[in-house]
């Protein structure tokens, strides 16, 4: 079977199938073995390198990536010396970019400013990271550092440990290790908890999540951090096939009046650095650095750490002890250098100049995300997160509000650009209409609050969302006389 990737953006992992990804390993291997044969595979191509937040790994090693390739790079590292500091649009500059060149990375603080580069340039697209929403090459690369150690992923125990709130690698990689049968836990501390979106889209996946409170583990310089740890496991776990690892075993103990299962054993412990730069002030920061865990020697020691792997994204700012450095379970460095050959394959696949031979098999997906209706009138509705980028006011001349209905008891909207939700609090400022008015007759046209039993009596694919009563009036409905 032919995998052929030519023209394909990539935004969020879940752009590319199970197998696409395999096809990515088996094209990255072919380059890992070879380097200098590589050269030329992609001659005349340009890729514009657009990063307009810090990098020095993601970079760097999609630019050494193109340079082994044969091919050219123009780059951009400060949005001060772009016309987007005049005030330009993302889309416009999208259009521009993708004239001057055969493919575009960019990473960019605005959630969903890759989509909308996407969108707009007639290029193939790599998001390098957008703000915290995800960033898919980090992904490949991690499930390649991973499938390296253990041959599989399937089955594999995987514990994400630090700011799981803002770091965008953990949201890129839990929905691939849950696509491709692994099984994780999130070990949280206060203030940099899971989003709640990611979690409710593990959870479309069909996966199984179950948290217990206050869990001590050692993990920081005081010995003992306390940790909400949400257990993360596909339905049928029990079926897993035993491979190259030992399936975990669920031990249930008591303590402090909790059933607490505990992993028997990790493969791999993956790490992240606190994401100051994505903090607000009300976020408490003082107080999560105080209780932000360490990864060390003396957590290692622990029985259920003791053949797992350390992972890490980088760069590290204290999380990380370098004791660990010499440790031959960390494979951080080694993670980033297979960046490059990961990356070298990702663009020859994207641009068309590689295509994979693989072997025909059954599916390899393992669960699959359930699919929702998407909403796309522009009735005033607006993600209510304010690093989108359909929020932006250069953005918006472009941009057309777009939602997934994920839920209607209650109402629950997810953005299309950044993923999030619309918070609880903002349901009672919306407005609900049916697209098929009562008797068809135009002045029956109502309208009612969102959250009022009228909700359940509209089809998902005939509802109308207002942001304000206003909207609705301006749209022509009247308010309804039981509309609350």
């Amino acid at each position: 079977m032919i995998i052929d990737l030519g023209k394909r953006d990539l935004i969020t992992i879940e752009d590319l199938s199970n197998r696409e990804i395999e096809a990515v390993f088996r094209v990255a291997d072919q380059m890992a073995e070879n380097m200098i044969e590589q050269f030329g595979v992609c001659r005349g191509k340009v890729m514009a390198s657009l990063f307009f937040e810090p990098s020095t790994r993601t970079r760097l090693s999609f630019e050494t990536a193109m340079n082994r390739l044969g091919g050219s790079v123009i780059s951009v590292t400060d949005i001060g010396n772009t016309s987007l500091a005049k005030g330009e649009s993302i889309a416009d500059m999208a259009r521009v970019v993708g004239r001057y060149a055969d493919i575009i990375v960019i990473r960019h603080p605005w959630e969903g400013a890759a989509k909308v580069v996407a969108d707009y340039a007639e290029v193939p697209v790599i998001n390098a990271g957008d703000g915290g929403h995800q960033h898919p090459s980090q992904t490949l690369l991690d499930l390649y550092t991973l499938k390296k150690k253990w041959k599989t992923l399937k089955g594999l125990n995987v514990a994400l440990l630090g700011d799981l709130k803002y770091g965008r690698t953990v949201h890129s990689l839990v929905f691939a290790l849950a696509r491709f049968g692994a099984l994780m836990n999130f070990r949280q501390s206060p203030g940099v908890e899971m989003p709640s979106y990611v979690l409710r889209k593990l959870r479309e996946y069909g996966l199984v999540l179950r948290k217990y409170p206050n869990v001590n583990d050692s993990g920081s310089e005081s010995g003992s951090t306390p940790f909400d740890v949400i257990y993360v496991s596909p339905p049928n776990q029990a079926r897993l096939p035993m491979e190259t690892t030992d399936i975990d075993i669920q031990i249930k103990v008591r303590r402090g009046g909790h059933d607490i299962e505990v992993m028997k054993k990790v493969d791999a412990l993956y790490v992240t650095r606190r994401q100051k730069e994505r903090f607000k002030v009300e976020d408490g920061s003082d107080e999560i650095d105080k209780i932000y865990p360490v990864v060390d020697k003396k957590l290692l020691q622990e029985e259920k750490y003791r053949k797992a792997i350390v992972m890490h994204p980088l760069p590290r700012v204290g999380e990380l002890a370098y004791e660990m450095d010499a440790d031959p379970r960390s494979m951080y460095f080694k993670q980033a250098g297979f960046g490059v050959p990961v990356r070298m394959a990702l663009l020859s696949l994207l641009l068309g100049a590689k295509s994979a031979d693989m072997p025909e098999r059954r599916q390899l997906s393992f669960v699959e995300k359930k699919e929702f209706l998407t909403y796309e009138m522009d009735t005033g509705v607006r993600c209510q997160n304010e690093k989108c980028v359909s929020v932006q006011e250069t953005e918006k001349r472009y941009i057309k509000p777009k939602f997934e209905i994920v839920s209607t008891t209650p109402l629950t909207l997810r953005c299309t650009y950044c993923e999030q939700e619309t918070p609880p609090e903002y349901l009672p400022s919306l407005y609900i209409a049916s697209s098929k008015w009562h008797q068809g007759l135009v002045e029956n046209k109502r309208y009612y609050k969102a959250d009022s039993f009228m909700l359940g009596r509209i089809r998902p694919e005939n509802l109308i969302i207002f942001g304000s009563g206003e909207d609705a009036r301006r749209q022509g409905f009247k308010l309804g006389k039981r509309a609350v």
